[in-house]
């Protein structure tokens, strides 16, 4: 058996011939070939840190998840059903020679794509059930009004939604001034701007000729009536058309009775767009008609979501829709001293009543022998009054379960968020803080933790909290495997497991695996430059180039947008920028949302962002509108591009090939084959998205979905073209001996030597690998990608234009993800973006990017409603210095200070 397992000093060392000899208390792994490992073995620590780490690609990911994991997953599913087993081993066991001493394991993985619109901080959390059953058991109720289950309080049930927005807490319509945005257009200008493109709108238009309605007339100018009949009604007449004729034209031939070219059936403009938005199958079709939608307050439970006996019990004081609207922190105060027998006396001077408990058994007893349902409440069952000891104890009970767990989240520094805040509104750091909280609270021993960059999205302060959450994970009996980049973490760790020494095939080998300090002397490890550079050692990484000197200011005055509140900031033009402060202090709210609505709202157009058209439409319904106005700089600004996290797609069919664009150029190459040109194959053979070329069984996707019932279901191998995607005539074909399929398989590393004179396709390569991204494979489904690898594609997508300069860029923490050592390649081209004539505005938390900018603006101090302010604004020196930035402390560090 190879042994790839490297000892401190870096040089390939022998492990010993037999598990048995390995020390107790270890995992141990031995011949691990996950993706591009190369036969590693290693043995590491159980009841410790570990942290795994290696430059992006190098195979850390596929060591930590792709084989620990799913070793632990796979050994967990074989006590499941049979039937079940037999579905789950499509998806296949890793490639591994042997693993012992591995224990059961629960991953915390990076969130993939954005949560749906229902999902909130409650939800997530679980910690909506527990305020449901005490709202449900110690409410205080209105007299006469039956005892509610705790499914009546949450509004993604039936029982318990808002009859009018359906739980959603906000209702969607269509105005006029929505569904035509430019009234001074005639319908046959497309006035109507909602109705759909291309022929079946112009079916609409000559409808309303056929109609007597004018299509020639300014809508402005129009009467009312008619104006409210072509856009509200909810009549479909079907009418004769005569396409192609002139209104005269067309009331001639009906005098005639003239053979019409077709019958055709009129939809009103709102009609169209809210039946389109229920009922379309195609996500670009529901996209493109709800940007004609607005959304309101639902004027029935006023955006609570709950129908009217639920909000009418009330708890504290409070119903259940302002009880979860308070501040997690605002939440612990109120259940403190409930938690110590103490009853509110708000609650106690309310009447109401609850159900007895005895009395309940007895109601649901008889109704369930009588055939009735042991889930609703009898309307004659026997009452107690709201402060009876039955009560007091159950709410004390409910709150010290509640205020353990709440404790925890504000322990996480995630005490500013409320029950009710929707998920999508969250980063990605606040989202894996609160999976870990839940991890905290479940109190599991002797479990293996898998986590995927904990500290991502996480301000150095915040990640403080983070580290004491980990120790009391492994103080509670458990293992810690962390997937990290972070250095103020690797410090800390008890053991390190440095993979490499690059990425894809030049990766794969465990070059480290031991005490933090014993990577010091181990040469070949990129990993080492940075985290010992502090010592003096080594020259300090990132080292900035002189920095610009501001001399034009984009300025916006009086922003209001979530917490911020009348902010006066300014942004200097043709430089660097980058904006700090703990996690929800308010940065991306500023960056992120509020600046790119100003500044695309002065050029005229929407954003210039990443389109991801499986996304649901509906959450950005929920987002608030920006306040506020630029004062200056516009004139420096021609063109805005907004680069986000959001995935690139949400099936394996989106990948980096298509949605770079290079798949174009690499397709017309295959269709320009002798081969190709004999079967007259073009280049739309070569889409694994057209019917002629791929294979029929996948549709061109390469996987098929596994439904495991009770489980999640899981991605499998196509069993005919084995992930090729392809079907065997279009395999055929071959280019430099590759077929298509192969080529797909390529990394962008080995891309690039292979299309290597090809300028066009180059032009795409040589930005991904330049931007950090030469490990990721071309045909790499969007479903595999993590937010920052999206991220990056974006932006090298943008990287491939011409620059034409005085472009504003926007980027929210483009180094997630990211080793110190390919950040470093990234500033190098943000920085070549700024000179050439453009504007970049980071939200970042690393310190060593912050070090390297031209200006910081500090945002916080703390976090909710304690931030929203400018803290700090200057150079990096400047921000340094300052005693009220949290920021302060950890960019000395950076600087070296």
């Amino acid at each position: 058996m190879k042994k790839s397992l490297q000892n401190s000093n870096g040089a390939p060392g022998d492990t010993g011939s037999a598990l048995s000899t390995a020390p107790a208390g270890f995992v141990r792994v031995r011949g691990a070939r996950e993706h591009n490992l190369k036969n590693v073995e290693v043995d590491i620590p159980r009841d410790a840190l570990v942290v795994f780490t290696g430059i992006s690609g190098s195979g850390k990911s596929s060591l930590a998840f792709g084989t620990l994991y799913a070793e632990a997953q796979r050994r967990y599913f074989e006590s499941v059903a049979p039937y079940a087993r037999r579905l789950i081993e499509q998806a296949g066991a890793p490639d591994v020679d042997a693993i012992e001493g591995l224990p059961p394991a629960v991953a915390l993985q990076q969130q993939r794509g954005a949560p749906g619109a229902r999902s909130s901080v409650g939800s997530l959390t679980t910690l909506s059930s527990l305020v449901r059953m005490m709202y449900s058991r110690t409410g205080s109720y209105p007299p006469k009004q039956p005892m509610l289950y705790a499914e009546d309080f949450s509004p993604n049930t039936v029982q318990g939604a808002c009859p009018t927005c359906h739980g959603l807490g906000r209702v969607y319509d269509a105005t006029e001034r929505s569904l035509v945005p430019d009234d001074s257009l005639t319908i046959r200008e497309r006035a109507i701007a909602a109705w759909p493109p291309a022929w079946h709108g112009q079916n609409l238009r000559d409808i309303l000729v056929t109609l007597g309605y004018d299509v020639d007339t300014p809508w402005r100018e129009l009467p009312k009536k008619d104006r409210d009949w072509i856009l509200f009604t909810e009549e479909q007449p079907t009418v004769p058309v005569y396409a192609g004729f002139t209104p005269q034209e067309t009331r001639t031939a009906l005098k005639r009775r003239a053979e019409p070219s077709y019958q055709g059936t009129f939809s009103g403009a709102r009609r169209y767009v809210l039946h389109t938005f229920a009922n379309t199958q195609s996500a670009l079709m529901k996209k493109r008609v709800s940007q004609y939608m607005i959304s309101s307050e639902c004027p029935a439970c006023h955006g609570k979501r709950l129908k009217p006996e639920a909000l009418s019990v009330k708890f504290g004081g409070l119903d259940i829709g302002e009880f979860s609207r308070l501040p997690i922190e605002r939440l612990a105060a109120l259940l403190e001293p409930i938690s110590r027998g103490e009853w509110p006396s708000d609650v106690t001077s309310r009447c109401g009543a609850t159900l007895d408990r005895d009395a309940t058994r007895d109601a649901t007893a008889r109704r369930v022998a009588a055939g009735g349902s042991e889930h609703r409440a009898a309307p004659d069952v026997r009452r107690t009054p709201n402060f009876s000891d039955e009560k007091r104890v159950a709410a004390q009970r409910l709150a010290i379960e509640l205020l353990a767990r709440v404790k925890t989240l504000i322990e996480l520094g995630l005490g500013y968020l409320a029950l009710d805040r929707a998920t999508p509104t969250l980063s990605a750091g606040e989202l894996q803080r609160l999976r870990l909280a839940t991890q905290l609270s479940s109190q599991l021993f002797g479990v293996v933790y898998v986590l995927d960059e904990p500290s991502a999205g996480l301000h150095p302060a915040d990640g403080d909290a983070l580290f004491e959450a980990l120790q009391r994970l492994k103080a509670a009996g458990n293992s810690l495997f962390v997937v990290e980049h972070d250095l103020a973490l690797m410090e800390r760790a008890d053991w390190l497991v440095d993979v490499g020494p690059a990425a894809g095939e030049a990766g794969g080998h465990v070059i480290y695996s031991g005490p933090p300090a014993g990577l010091e002397h181990v040469a070949g490890s990129h990993t080492r430059r940075y985290l010992f550079a502090h010592a003096g050692r080594d020259e300090r990484a990132g080292a900035a180039a002189p920095r610009r000197e501001p001399h034009e200011w984009l300025r916006i005055e009086g922003v209001r947008r979530n917490n911020l509140r009348d902010l006066d900031v300014a942004f200097p033009l043709g430089c660097l920028s980058v904006v700090t402060g703990i996690s929800g202090s308010g940065k991306s709210s500023l960056v992120s949302q509020a600046l790119p609505d100003l500044v695309a709202m002065r050029l005229g157009h929407a954003v210039e962002a990443s389109q991801d058209d499986e996304a649901d439409p509906l959450p950005a319904a929920f987002q608030e509108p920006t306040d506020g106005r630029i004062v200056a700089g516009m004139e420096r600004i021609r063109r805005l591009v907004s680069v986000d996290q959001k995935p690139i797609g949400r099936t394996p069919r989106s990948n980096l090939a298509t949605y770079s664009g290079l798949f174009d150029h690499v397709r017309k190459l295959f269709a320009q084959t002798p081969a190709a040109r004999k079967h007259r194959y073009s280049a739309g053979r070569f889409s694994f998205n057209v019917a002629q070329g791929r294979c029929p069984t996948c549709e061109g996707e390469g996987f098929v979905m596994v439904e495991l019932l009770f489980l999640p279901g899981v991605y499998a191998p196509c069993s005919t073209c084995h992930g090729n995607r392809y079907n065997p005539q279009t395999l055929n074909i071959r280019w430099r001996e590759r077929n298509i399929a192969e080529v797909l398989a390529m990394t962008v590393d080995t891309a690039c030597e292979f299309f290597s004179g090809e300028a066009q396709v180059m032009r795409s390569l040589d930005v991904l690998r330049e931007i950090g991204l030469g490990y990721l494979r071309l045909g790499q489904p969007a479903t595999e990608l993590s937010g920052g690898e999206a991220q990056r594609i974006k932006l090298a997508t943008e990287l491939q234009r011409a620059q034409r300069g005085n472009t504003l860029y926007i980027l929210d923490e483009p180094t997630t993800g990211l080793h110190p050592a390919d950040a470093d390649r990234l500033m190098v081209q943000l920085h070549a973006l700024v000179d050439a004539g453009n504007t970049v505005i980071l939200v970042e938390h690393d310190m060593r990017v912050a070090a390297q900018s031209d200006w910081m603006i500090d945002i916080g101090p703390g976090a909710g409603d304690q931030g929203g302010r400018i803290v700090a604004s200057g150079v990096p020196e400047t921000i340094a210095q300052s005693t009220q930035s949290r920021t302060a402390h950890y960019l000395r560090a950076a600087l070296g200070l």
